[in-house]
């Protein structure tokens, strides 16, 4: 099946299969003395589409005349915008013929979904607001149908081959380590995706709504939400004492929107570029200023945090420190990197105090006790 196009015109069932799929969104001629210009977008595709596999082209336009059940459009239209991996705006507005009031809609509820590609010829009217949000949220923009179809191949690529329920994840999440992961255990298990929605999207954090049909139990399960963020390194930095209650522990303190009470006190930790102790010693010497040599650190697994709610996982590591550096943290001054609204300021506390007192949460102390258990 090497470069095939599929056309889905309205109201029309989308294939069960294929690698990409593109929405022609934009105004709808209303006359029909007044050519479409979706035609020139779908030939277009048909010379330009080298995924080796099938592109699915959702054409919001009856295949032989005008559609006329308004509501089952509009449900149509819905339902496929969210099974494409980009929606392509083509938008050659003219004020009689072609005025595109339910494209600036679409374009509003679209414009920061992070899968739309904008055209319009410069001297059509009343596009300047719809150019500024493009501009805004780093949409890619051109001004004729040609490189606006070429937009939007370029962040398709091959595309990637997905059925029944995996059409509806886009490229772009599908792309993604953290989806990548969590699908995985999903297929190990038997379990099978019946469809999703995207939530929402903010920086390299995701959120799912899912339907997935539980092999185990043969129940479907469609009543939550599945967020997706990379993994994570943390680090417990510790000091021996007589008992497990006096060994010293160094948090980090930092405010946290999230946070009940703004601040939490934290293990030194976090998410970046390369392996997962090369970001563990990463994060230790942005958050406490301290610099440990890579065989200091000792691994101690991975495993979700919060599993009912998110698919990261946090891959845990331990340093013992000397009086020395202990006394060298408890005086140094705030750490962190300002430019991505981060400050930490290093704290040592014994066991016994981060207990009573429940300075940390939940999770950080299952991740202390593990650690303090496995070498002290």
């Amino acid at each position: 099946m090497e470069n095939e196009i599929t056309v889905v015109y309205a109201r029309e069932e989308p294939p069960d299969r294929w690698d990409a799929a593109v929405f022609l969104a934009g105004p709808t001629p209303r006359t029909r003395g007044v050519a479409s210009w979706r035609p020139d977008a779908v030939a277009e595709l048909r010379g330009r589409w080298r995924g080796g596999g099938r592109l699915v082209v959702f054409v919001p336009e009856h295949r032989l005349d005008r559609y006329g059940d308004y509501d089952g459009q509009i449900e149509w239209e819905e339902r496929c915008l969210h099974l494409s991996d980009e929606v392509v705006f083509w938008v050659p507005r003219e004020i009689e013929t072609m005025p595109a009031f339910t494209t600036n809609v679409e374009w509003g509820m679209w414009h920061d979904s992070g899968r739309v590609v904008f055209g319009a010829p410069p001297d059509a009217p009343r596009n300047r607001y719809l150019l500024h949000y493009a501009t805004k949220f780093g949409v890619p923009a051109a001004t004729d149908l040609r490189d606006t179809v070429a937009a939007a191949l370029r962040r398709i690529g091959t595309g990637a081959s997905r059925t029944g329920g995996e059409r509806e994840i886009p490229l772009l999440l599908w792309r993604d380590a953290a989806f990548q992961s969590w699908y995985a255990g999903q297929r190990e298990a038997g379990d099978v995706l019946l469809g999703a929605r995207v939530v929402f999207r903010f920086g390299v954090c995701w959120g799912l709504h899912v339907r997935v049909r539980v092999a185990a139990e043969d129940r479907v399960k469609d009543n939550e939400i599945v967020i997706g963020r990379p993994d994570v390194s943390a680090v417990v930095l510790y000091r021996r004492g007589a008992t497990l209650d006096e060994t010293e522990v160094v948090l980090v303190r930092e405010y946290r929107s999230p946070g009940v009470h703004g601040y939490v006190h934290e293990l030194p930790g976090g998410s970046g570029a390369g392996g997962a102790s090369e970001v563990a010693l990463a994060e230790v010497a942005e958050e406490t200023g301290l610099a440990l040599e890579p065989e200091r650190l000792r691994a101690h697994g991975s495993r979700q945090v919060t599993a009912t709610l998110s698919t990261h996982r946090v891959h845990l590591y331990s340093a013992e420190v000397s009086a020395d550096e202990v006394a060298l943290l408890r005086a140094s001054g705030p750490h962190g990197v300002a430019a991505d609204g981060e400050r930490t300021e290093v704290g040592v506390s014994d066991f016994g105090r981060i207990r009573r007192e429940r300075r940390v949460d939940a999770a950080n102390l299952g991740m202390i006790a593990e650690v303090l258990l496995e070498t002290c």
